[in-house]
């Protein structure tokens, strides 16, 4: 019997204001195969970028690695990525947390746990908000 694809909150519709970061629910997701990501941007006025890492651990959280960047500026827009575990790694990857290059993708790495992060550049002010989405595939 087949385990059933679940939806994931990765970080709910937050208001982004002053330049910082802003760091989402740690799930627990063993066995995922695949992950769909939605991010939706909400420009009020301001700032200049917001980038999400969605990220995942091989070590129970101690150690986070980017499989996902996805970067808004001045426009409201909404963008999806895919990352999947069933691609070999070149050997000897060095893992980024935080620095995966603007809306690129890092296949063949899902650990036991996914997070998302938004770091905000600029101060965003009127009705900014993000919010990630996602849906794990077992």
């Amino acid at each position: 019997m087949a385990v059933p694809n679940f939806s994931l909150t990765l970080i709910p519709t937050t208001t982004v204001a002053a330049a910082g970061t802003t760091t989402g629910a740690v799930f627990q997701a063993d066995n995922i195969k695949g992950l769909a990501v939605q991010a939706k941007f909400l420009y009020g006025a301001g700032g200049t970028a917001v980038k999400v890492y969605v990220q995942t651990s091989l070590d129970d959280g101690a150690t986070w690695i980017d499989v996902m960047s996805i970067t808004f500026t001045t426009s409201a827009a909404t963008k999806v990525s895919a990352v999947h575990r069933d691609t070999a790694l070149a050997a000897s990857y060095t893992p980024t947390a935080g620095a995966l290059s603007d809306d690129t993708i890092k296949n063949g790495l899902l650990g036991d746990r996914l997070r998302a992060i938004a770091v905000s550049t600029g101060t965003y002010t009127g009705a900014t908000s993000i919010q990630v989405m996602a849906v794990a595939q077992r």
